[in-house]
């Protein structure tokens, strides 16, 4: 690793951390004018940021990357325009920084308050999106902390024009231009650098494959909030609505099948089994998804004659983020909770079923970040949520779990007031 390379990253950290002091006190209006700038700036610059992604696409294309990967990188104005109001929508939240969370007066008479505040300064390490890089300057923006920003090398080019906007942004609002940066070199050196500047960096966010996101845990002196992978499940409990429980396993598994919150594993109540998985199968097939099933659901589609293949155990755990859905029938509500806190990755879990103390015990019994009760997994989203956008679904248990929007990405202090009190 060369001595400039080490230089030039902890050079970007200090001045982020000199930014993030001065963007922690920074107004609400100030942030918000410069999110504001950034949404005008980006549809205007449409034409400049079409030729920066042809480049990252001619790329794309020399290196044989897949149609679906190419699609990923590309922007459109459609698109752009897509990312400019979600930066309009962070503006509009209100502004986490400074809220009051608790407040108690002790017997001496001394006063304590604990108060929202930012994290500080965010690594943020992620892949081919280029919305990523204006989501993550958005959030982090509005929520008081300083940004460092490492996109993969397939979209340099993009996040280069798009972080350029984001300086533009910052300074026509009078805000310290370090306050996000783009790590300029895709060198991996470089990303091993910015991982063990624990005295700078607060937190450090990776957004992409298991590889990526084991690669940056394993090297990481930074606390890191991650998830490996979505492997979700839906139950369909004994007492589930035919008609609903096809509606939502169709949705969770096609509407967006290379996403973490797609479902990639299917429960299926032995009681209910007979009746309804024929019919969950053939909408699933309709669909072109492919299923692997275990003896017991083998047996049932055979008997009508559906297409299927016998599962693998490493499919019953698997993230498919492909049109490829594991199939088993349980025997009991409990084994199916059993199952789910066994073989999922603590992403979302759901329940289908009309019995509500049924659902109240698999909400109360499933280990995830998120649980759902006669709904869709693909709505574990910060944006469905209510919360304008998100960094990213955390399936850690600190500091934040599930989608993180700009609470989750701020910490807190204390403040105690007195009027002489000294402690005997």
């Amino acid at each position: 690793m060369s001595a400039d390379l080490v230089q030039l990253v902890t050079d970007l950290a200090r001045r982020a951390r000199a930014a993030s002091l001065v963007l922690a006190t920074a107004s609400t209006e100030r942030k918000n004018a410069a999110l504001t700038r950034l949404a005008e700036l980006l549809p205007a610059s449409t034409d400049a940021l079409l030729a920066a992604n042809a480049q990252d696409l001619a790329f794309a294309r020399e290196n044989h990357l897949t149609g679906a990967q190419i699609d990923r990188l590309a922007l459109t104005p459609k698109s752009i325009a897509h990312i400019a109001e979600g930066v309009r929508q962070v503006a509009a939240l209100p502004d986490p920084v400074g809220e009051e969370l608790e407040r108690t007066v002790r017997p001496n008479g001394l006063e304590i308050r604990r108060i929202r505040v930012p994290i500080g300064v965010i690594g943020i390490i992620y892949e081919a999106r280029p919305n990523v890089t204006i989501d993550c300057a958005a959030l982090c923006l509005k929520s008081g902390n300083a940004a460092i920003l490492r996109g993969g090398k397939e979209i340099f080019h993009t996040n280069v024009a798009l972080a350029a906007l984001v300086t533009t942004a910052l300074a026509d609002a009078g805000l310290p231009k370090d306050a996000v940066q783009l790590i300029p070199t895709t060198d991996r050196a470089a990303l091993t650098t910015l991982l063990k500047l624990d005295t700078l960096v607060h937190c450090i966010i990776p957004r992409g494959g298991e590889s990526l996101i084991r690669f940056v845990t394993e090297n990481s002196t930074i606390p890191v909030i991650k998830h490996f992978k979505g492997v979700c499940f839906v139950y369909i409990d004994r007492d589930a609505d035919p008609e609903m429980a096809e509606k939502i396993v169709i949705n969770a598994k096609t509407q967006r099948p290379g996403v973490c919150n797609a479902a990639e594993q299917l429960l299926v109540h032995a009681d209910v089994a007979e009746g309804i998985l024929p019919r969950l199968a053939q909408a699933l097939l309709a669909h072109k998804v492919e299923l692997r099933c275990d003896p017991a659901g083998a047996a049932i589609l055979q008997k009508h004659g559906l297409a299927h293949r016998a599962a693998e155990p490493q499919d019953f755990t698997a993230e498919f983020l492909d049109l490829i859905m594991a199939v088993r029938v349980t025997p009991s509500l409990d084994d199916a909770i059993a199952t789910i806190n066994r073989d999922s990755s603590a992403h979302s879990d759901a329940i289908i079923t009309r019995n509500a103390a049924t659902a109240q015990r698999f909400l109360a019994g499933v280990d995830s970040a998120t649980v759902f009760w006669n709904a869709s997994t693909r709505f574990n989203d910060g944006f469905e949520f209510g919360l304008g956008a998100e960094i990213g679904i955390s399936t850690d248990r600190l500091h934040a779990r599930g989608p993180m929007g700009l609470r989750e990405l701020c910490s807190y202090k204390y403040l105690i007031a007195g009027n002489g009190q000294v402690r005997g």
